[in-house]
Protein backbone atom coordinates (compact mmCIF):
# COMPACT_ATOMS: atom_id res chain seq x y z
CA UNK A 1 0.00 0.00 0.00
CA UNK A 2 1.00 3.24 -0.59
CA UNK A 3 -0.86 5.31 1.69
CA UNK A 4 0.32 7.15 5.38
CA UNK A 5 -1.96 7.26 7.96
CA UNK A 6 -3.02 10.47 7.75
CA UNK A 7 -4.05 9.17 4.18
CA UNK A 8 -5.75 6.45 4.86
CA UNK A 9 -8.02 8.69 7.54
CA UNK A 10 -9.07 11.11 5.33
CA UNK A 11 -10.31 8.38 3.01
CA UNK A 12 -12.31 6.50 5.52
CA UNK A 13 -13.61 10.46 6.30
CA UNK A 14 -15.06 10.60 2.68
CA UNK A 15 -15.88 6.94 2.35
CA UNK A 16 -18.08 7.67 6.11
CA UNK A 17 -19.50 10.65 4.66
CA UNK A 18 -20.78 9.57 1.99
CA UNK A 19 -22.37 6.68 3.40
CA UNK A 20 -24.16 9.29 5.73
CA UNK A 21 -25.48 11.58 3.14
CA UNK A 22 -26.47 7.89 0.89
CA UNK A 23 -29.98 7.93 -0.04
CA UNK A 24 -32.14 5.12 1.44
CA UNK A 25 -32.22 2.92 -1.78
CA UNK A 26 -28.02 2.40 -1.85
CA UNK A 27 -28.35 2.06 2.03
CA UNK A 28 -30.44 -0.96 1.80
CA UNK A 29 -28.24 -2.43 -0.33
CA UNK A 30 -25.21 -1.31 1.09
CA UNK A 31 -25.18 -1.95 4.16
CA UNK A 32 -22.93 -1.63 7.12
CA UNK A 33 -21.64 -5.17 7.25
CA UNK A 34 -21.05 -4.72 3.02
CA UNK A 35 -19.30 -1.41 3.34
CA UNK A 36 -15.15 -2.00 2.92
CA UNK A 37 -12.60 0.28 5.36
CA UNK A 38 -9.94 2.29 3.74
CA UNK A 39 -6.82 -0.19 4.43
CA UNK A 40 -8.69 -3.02 2.71
CA UNK A 41 -9.91 -1.18 -0.02
CA UNK A 42 -6.18 0.11 -0.75
CA UNK A 43 -5.26 -3.24 -0.11
CA UNK A 44 -7.34 -4.69 -2.74
CA UNK A 45 -7.05 -2.35 -5.57
CA UNK A 46 -3.17 -2.45 -5.39
CA UNK A 47 -1.92 -1.90 -8.95
CA UNK A 48 -3.66 -1.66 -11.95
CA UNK A 49 -7.54 -2.02 -12.10
CA UNK A 50 -9.88 -0.89 -15.13
CA UNK A 51 -12.50 1.92 -14.38
CA UNK A 52 -15.29 2.69 -16.11
CA UNK A 53 -14.99 6.35 -16.52
CA UNK A 54 -17.93 8.54 -17.13
CA UNK A 55 -17.55 12.19 -18.52
CA UNK A 56 -19.88 14.99 -20.05
CA UNK A 57 -20.65 15.94 -23.26
CA UNK A 58 -21.05 19.38 -23.88
CA UNK A 59 -24.64 18.81 -24.46
CA UNK A 60 -25.27 17.20 -21.43
CA UNK A 61 -24.79 14.12 -22.59
CA UNK A 62 -22.89 11.20 -20.85
CA UNK A 63 -19.79 9.23 -22.08
CA UNK A 64 -18.24 6.15 -20.40
CA UNK A 65 -15.28 4.18 -21.55
CA UNK A 66 -12.44 2.06 -19.76
CA UNK A 67 -9.23 3.71 -18.40
CA UNK A 68 -6.35 2.00 -16.27
CA UNK A 69 -7.11 3.41 -12.92
CA UNK A 70 -4.46 3.30 -10.06
CA UNK A 71 -6.19 3.73 -6.03
CA UNK A 72 -2.42 5.56 -4.97
CA UNK A 73 -2.29 7.64 -2.00
CA UNK A 74 -6.40 7.36 -1.45
CA UNK A 75 -6.89 9.07 -4.75
CA UNK A 76 -8.23 7.75 -8.32
CA UNK A 77 -5.96 8.28 -10.89
CA UNK A 78 -5.94 7.53 -14.47
CA UNK A 79 -4.59 8.45 -17.69
CA UNK A 80 -5.72 9.37 -21.50
CA UNK A 81 -4.41 10.66 -24.57
CA UNK A 82 -4.36 14.65 -24.44
CA UNK A 83 -6.49 14.54 -27.77
CA UNK A 84 -8.42 12.11 -26.53
CA UNK A 85 -12.38 12.79 -26.44
CA UNK A 86 -12.55 12.29 -22.52
CA UNK A 87 -9.71 14.51 -21.92
CA UNK A 88 -11.03 17.48 -23.74
CA UNK A 89 -14.50 16.71 -21.63
CA UNK A 90 -12.69 17.39 -18.61
CA UNK A 91 -11.14 20.16 -19.40
CA UNK A 92 -14.14 21.96 -20.43
CA UNK A 93 -16.45 19.94 -17.30
CA UNK A 94 -13.90 18.32 -15.27
CA UNK A 95 -16.69 16.83 -12.97
CA UNK A 96 -16.54 12.56 -13.70
CA UNK A 97 -17.43 9.45 -11.88
CA UNK A 98 -15.65 5.73 -12.19
CA UNK A 99 -16.64 3.13 -10.97
CA UNK A 100 -14.69 -0.49 -10.74
CA UNK A 101 -17.05 -3.75 -10.89
CA UNK A 102 -15.14 -6.53 -11.64
CA UNK A 103 -17.87 -8.75 -10.96
CA UNK A 104 -21.02 -9.01 -8.69
CA UNK A 105 -19.23 -9.39 -5.72
CA UNK A 106 -17.19 -6.00 -5.34
CA UNK A 107 -17.36 -2.40 -6.35
CA UNK A 108 -16.16 1.06 -5.65
CA UNK A 109 -17.39 3.90 -7.43
CA UNK A 110 -16.21 8.00 -6.96
CA UNK A 111 -17.64 11.08 -8.30
CA UNK A 112 -15.49 14.23 -8.39
CA UNK A 113 -13.31 16.58 -10.04
CA UNK A 114 -10.87 15.38 -12.16
CA UNK A 115 -7.25 17.60 -11.95
CA UNK A 116 -5.19 17.21 -14.64
CA UNK A 117 -1.40 17.09 -14.90
CA UNK A 118 1.43 15.89 -17.32
CA UNK A 119 1.57 12.33 -16.93
CA UNK A 120 5.45 11.84 -17.22
CA UNK A 121 5.84 14.79 -14.05
CA UNK A 122 7.27 12.72 -11.59
CA UNK A 123 5.79 15.11 -8.59
CA UNK A 124 2.43 12.84 -9.21
CA UNK A 125 2.28 9.64 -8.21
CA UNK A 126 0.90 7.81 -11.57
CA UNK A 127 4.31 7.57 -13.49
CA UNK A 128 5.23 5.73 -10.62
CA UNK A 129 2.09 3.59 -10.39
CA UNK A 130 2.06 2.80 -13.90
CA UNK A 131 5.63 1.60 -13.89
CA UNK A 132 5.15 -0.79 -11.45
CA UNK A 133 2.67 -1.90 -13.04
CA UNK A 134 3.56 -2.48 -16.85
CA UNK A 135 7.66 -2.81 -16.50
CA UNK A 136 7.05 -6.42 -15.39
CA UNK A 137 5.03 -7.04 -17.92
CA UNK A 138 6.46 -5.38 -21.21
CA UNK A 139 9.73 -4.60 -20.39
CA UNK A 140 11.61 -1.14 -20.59
CA UNK A 141 10.05 -1.04 -24.10
CA UNK A 142 6.65 0.64 -21.56
CA UNK A 143 9.19 3.43 -20.30
CA UNK A 144 10.10 4.55 -23.34
CA UNK A 145 6.66 3.97 -24.96
CA UNK A 146 5.47 6.54 -22.03
CA UNK A 147 8.05 8.88 -22.48
CA UNK A 148 7.31 9.38 -25.75
CA UNK A 149 3.44 9.37 -25.42
CA UNK A 150 1.17 12.75 -25.57
CA UNK A 151 -0.84 11.64 -22.60
CA UNK A 152 -2.92 13.43 -19.54
CA UNK A 153 -2.56 12.60 -16.00
CA UNK A 154 -5.44 12.85 -14.41
CA UNK A 155 -6.49 12.23 -10.64
CA UNK A 156 -10.19 12.49 -9.17
CA UNK A 157 -10.90 15.09 -6.01
CA UNK A 158 -13.46 12.83 -4.85
CA UNK A 159 -16.37 14.52 -3.44
CA UNK A 160 -18.50 10.97 -2.70
CA UNK A 161 -16.95 7.37 -2.90
CA UNK A 162 -18.61 4.20 -2.41
CA UNK A 163 -17.75 0.73 -1.83
CA UNK A 164 -19.96 -2.50 -1.67
CA UNK A 165 -18.68 -6.19 -1.06
CA UNK A 166 -20.97 -9.10 -1.29
CA UNK A 167 -19.78 -11.22 1.23
CA UNK A 168 -18.64 -9.46 4.54
CA UNK A 169 -16.15 -11.56 5.55
CA UNK A 170 -14.16 -11.14 1.84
Amino acid sequence: MHETPEELARLQELLDQSYEHAGSHLRGIIDPARRVSAPSLCARLEGMRLLALATVTADGRPLVGPVDGYLVHGAFYFSLGRDSVRIRHLRRRPWCSATHLPGEEFAVSVHGRAELFDVNDPAHPLREAMLAHYLPLQGPSFEEWLDRVDATGARIDADKMFTFRLDPQG
